[in-house]
């Protein structure tokens, strides 16, 4: 569903798996926003930290997991808004 979700807005993901970041990306980043991870991600100084609780779109239907990347596409706006004015 989200290979679906996300043609919708011409981005392909088919074929692609999600995977961590390597110590190096969050060691480059600003900020670092995980998605229900809470405590069981690994913490670095210096780093802000946003864990954005989602809905699982594993093994939802197309309306749902269309929600979820809604949600993810609005939340990465507000950041980008913050973090640029």
């Amino acid at each position: 569903m989200a290979v679906a979700a996300l043609a919708e807005w011409g981005i392909d993901i088919a074929g692609r798996s999600p995977r961590e970041l390597s110590t190096d990306e969050v060691e480059a980043s600003d900020v670092v926003i995980t998605m229900g991870c809470g405590d069981a991600c690994p913490v670095f100084p210096g780093k802000r930290y946003l864990d954005w609780e989602l809905t699982d779109p594993a093994g939802q239907n197309l309306p749902v997991v269309r929600g979820v990347r809604d949600e993810i596409d609005r939340r990465v706006r507000a950041l980008l808004t913050e973090i640029l004015d």
